[in-house]
């Protein structure tokens, strides 16, 4: 009787050539995540990409309340995901069911990570949190990573099956930076797990940070300057001490936003648009969108 070959066995590998060879880019839209402090209007922004569908986590309704006020128009989204699994069930109708979008929204990638945790405690660790079980040495943190990849992976599909944008949202929150080159320090940095947060970063395009930026009076050089009422909105896009960001597009390192969700990313979209002009133009047909 013949052995039945084992379902686990590895593919034969092709063997690549020079044929295989390119020069070319991807000419796939691009994955954005953006991390800010509450109420900075990071849901205003991203409800004027292009054609959004927005994917909203547990508890975070905050579209919802913004169309109720009249302060944005009416959005596409999905009912508010309660679990992990039902966050996945969007992405797949995403990617298999015929649609117009072009820009699908998390918000917030920070939430999806809770929702993933979630599904791993129960999973792998009977529902335990304490120190037996998923906080045990970390384990669950390390487990839930390759959950984390399986989504990463499906919105990569996503965005190469239906050519749509990525824009993960993400609450952020001031964290100590181990330094290895010196004293320590305080940092804006994205409200996630680090290890989640390590794969995520490096997956994105462009990781920019969004705060206000408070002018301050101070007529007398030798008292203590008084705050001005002329507050901006201001989106970084380069690593600094204070807050994590970083971007491949060559982005001003700062970008005023404006006073709603509009101004915020035309000026966005704007900065992108100068980038491009200033770096080594895509070769023809191979232009990426927005």
């Amino acid at each position: 009787m013949s052995r039945q070959p084992s379902r686990l066995a590895t593919p034969a590998a092709k063997r690549l050539s020079l044929a295989d060879v390119s020069s070319k880019g991807s000419g796939l839209p691009n994955r954005y995540i953006l991390h800010g402090v509450e109420k900075i209007g990071k849901t205003s922004f991203a409800a004027y990409a292009p054609s959004p569908i927005f994917i909203e986590t547990r508890g975070e309704n905050g579209l919802e309340t913004l169309i109720d006020a009249g302060r944005l128009p009416e959005i596409p989204h999905f009912p508010e995901v309660q679990t992990w699994s039902e966050l996945l069930s969007c992405l797949d109708t995403l990617t298999k069911d015929e649609h117009k979008y072009r820009t699908v929204v998390i918000d917030t990638i920070n939430g999806a990570e809770r929702l993933c945790h979630e599904e791993v405690c129960r999973r792998d660790f009977n529902n335990d949190w304490g120190e037996h079980g998923f906080t045990s040495y970390q384990k669950g943190y390390d487990v839930s990573l390759a959950d984390w990849r399986q989504m990463l992976s499906m919105l990569d599909t996503l965005r190469e099956t239906r050519k749509m944008s990525i824009l993960c949202l993400c609450h952020t929150r001031v964290k100590t930076f181990r330094n290895p080159e010196g004293a320590d320090y305080d940092r804006w940095s994205p409200d996630m797990n680090d290890k989640t947060w390590g794969l995520t970063h490096k997956w994105a395009d462009a990781v920019v940070f969004v705060n206000f930026e408070t002018f301050v009076d101070q007529k007398d050089p030798k008292r203590k300057g008084k705050a001005s009422d002329n507050q901006q909105r201001i989106m970084f896009t380069e690593r600094h001490a204070a807050y994590d960001a970083g971007n491949r597009f060559g982005l001003p390192t700062e970008i005023l936003l404006g006073n709603n969700g509009q101004e915020a990313w035309n000026a966005f979209r704007n900065a992108l648009t100068e980038a491009r002009k200033t770096t080594q133009p895509a070769p023809a047909g191979e232009k990426a969108s927005v």
